[in-house]
């Protein structure tokens, strides 16, 4: 690809899921203000790996999703942007900010789906949706656990890698994944990883509630 309008996040994001932004850094309201003048306004969205999302100077990392605007509302002193990811992408070069982040970038081929994986699918949903409804009962879900999927087997197993409640780190192997048999088998440990850790939280949440006077 040529280079393409980069905004650096401090979250990842799948492809087939979507993402809402509020956009109010000077260099970025001129990033979208460009991005309207195309027909199809895309930019590429990579985890800050260190540093912040405003200001500059964060580390990089070097996989990323494109990400297709579908809407902006303006406010006061900023846009809201929702946007869907698309192609995963791998950052070859960084170019010198204009004034936004800027970067050559080639496409990572398409996860591709097998019928013999239908039931490592299921069991994926199965224990991403179980772990997502105790995130949520803990206010730490980000994502709806019923969430509906799409019927296309690799979009939904990759908005499952969005349901599944992971910290970022996790959700960028997530994002690196080579195969989609490799992509669910990966959603189910890093999930089963997790509950151990949020039943502990919510054990501590119920002793908390038992102490307290009624």
């Amino acid at each position: 690809m040529n280079a393409v309008a980069m905004f650096p996040l401090g979250s990842v994001l799948f492809p087939y899921t979507p993402v809402a932004l509020r956009v109010f850094e000077p260099r970025y309201l001129t990033m979208i203000g460009r991005l309207l003048d195309e027909e199809d306004p895309e930019f590429g969205i990579v985890l800050i790996e260190r540093g912040l999302e405003a200001g500059g100077g964060d580390q990089r990392s070097p996989v990323g999703t494109m990400a297709r605007i579908l809407q902006i509302e303006a406010g006061a002193e900023d846009l809201y942007v929702v946007a869907v990811g698309g192609e995963r992408i791998s950052v070859d070069r960084w170019r010198e900010d204009d004034p936004h982040p800027i970067a050559e970038v080639s496409i990572i081929p398409s996860l591709v789906w097998d019928d013999a994986l239908e039931p490592l699918r299921r069991e994926a949903e199965r224990v991403v949706r179980r772990i997502a409804t105790l995130a949520a009962i803990l206010g730490e879900g980000r994502w709806d656990p019923d969430a509906p999927l799409s019927d296309d087997p690799v979009e939904s197993s990759w908005q499952l890698a969005a349901i599944a409640p992971l910290g970022e780190y996790d959700r960028f192997r997530l994002l690196t994944s080579t195969s989609l048999g490799g992509l669910l088998r990966a959603i189910i440990d890093l999930s089963l990883e997790e509950e151990p850790v949020l039943i502990a939280r919510a054990a501590d949440a119920r002793e908390q509630d038992d102490g307290e006077p009624h």
